[in-house]
């Protein structure tokens, strides 16, 4: 990992419009509001949070599918959005968006071979020799057989249709990957199968990835960094190791203290999260969080709280490091 920011962030806001009868705009969600934060170059990058918070939709917004309504996302120092056709698709080559379900990226009636020569077809001019010469080392680097490019997808596991969905990816040479619940359904062993993999990909590629996932073992495993969102924003991001053992967000220590212990107290005697989040088409005055928070003050009802740095981390909490003692962070169940 370098110092060197590939990819920056300022106050990216993304609404979805609520249509009522006629196509009448009766409000809006704010699925993402004001997330900032910088990517540097060889940096893993983790996103956590509640299914809703805003995860997979920031990371659409990164790769262009979902269009911002304010802020700024720069890679390499230029900015993504207002890309003439021709722009947009030599960035597409270089920022790659791993989807959660591989097999949904795949064409069920075309063989393995043909779905990772398309990219080949549309972005270079290689002839098809060298294009399926490509294929076969690109199947090798992701731990497949060659002969696999003459499969259809039905006939490999869950797991290997990942390597091939990585594999997909890894045809036009990216610089950053977002891995969109990467591990999602798949056995324990198989896992530390592919998260080995995305390690060594990183190295052999030069690979920068964001890395959305809800297993927080896995994050502090992978992560050198970790943002948490709540309903749309970023409230807590930091070292990993800084993040998982000393949480300053009360949101955060309640997400850590919900992971089940082997051996441990049950996840209810450590849980104290209770309530579900605010309507995000109507969010509350204030924090955010303070429905759910058990050190919520009456400045956290008037005052949506800035982000304030505290230690490696920066915290948007008006108390954080005073009201909310931490919570003893589960480790890593997963060995690589």
């Amino acid at each position: 990992m370098t110092d060197r920011t590939i990819l920056k962030v300022t106050d990216l806001s993304v609404r979805f419009p609520i249509r009522g009868p006629f196509g009448r705009t009766l409000g809006q969600i704010k699925a993402l509001d004001s997330v900032s934060f910088d990517l540097n170059e060889g940096e893993i990058l983790g996103l956590v949070g509640e299914s809703g918070c805003g995860k997979s939709t920031l990371g659409k917004t990164l790769m262009g599918i979902q269009g911002p309504n304010e802020g700024s996302i720069l890679f390499e120092g230029k900015e993504i959005a207002g890309r003439t056709p021709r722009e947009a698709r030599a960035l597409r080559r270089r920022l790659q968006y791993a989807y959660q379900d591989p097999g949904a990226s795949l064409d069920p009636r075309w063989k393995i071979g043909k779905s990772l020569e398309e990219p080949l077809i549309i972005h270079t001019k290689l002839p098809h020799g060298e294009r399926m010469t490509k294929v076969r080392e690109i199947l090798t680097s992701v731990g497949l057989p060659a002969g696999h490019a003459d499969l259809f997808p039905h006939e490999i596991s869950g797991g290997q249709q990942r390597r091939v969905g990585l594999a997909r990816i890894l045809m036009l040479n990216p610089e950053v990957i977002i891995l969109d619940e990467p591990t999602a359904g798949l056995d324990v062993s198989v896992q530390a199968t592919v998260l080995r993999l995305f390690r060594d990909l990183r190295d052999t590629f030069d690979l920068t990835y964001i890395f959305i996932s809800h297993d927080l073992s896995v994050v502090r495993l992978m992560c050198h960094r970790v943002a948490v969102m709540y309903l749309g924003r970023i409230v807590e991001i930091g070292p990993v190791e800084e993040l998982m053992d000393n949480p300053k967000h009360p949101y955060t220590q309640s997400l850590l203290a919900a992971i089940p212990k082997v051996n441990g107290p049950r996840v209810t005697e450590n849980f104290w999260l209770k309530g579900e989040p605010a309507d995000a088409s109507n969010l509350p005055p204030g924090c955010r969080f303070q429905g759910r928070c058990p050190h919520a003050q009456p400045l956290c009802r008037e005052k949506d709280p800035d982000d304030r740095l505290i230690g490696a981390s920066s915290v948007a909490c008006h108390f954080a490091g005073e009201l909310t003692p931490p919570v003893p962070a589960q480790k890593e169940r997963l060995t690589l």
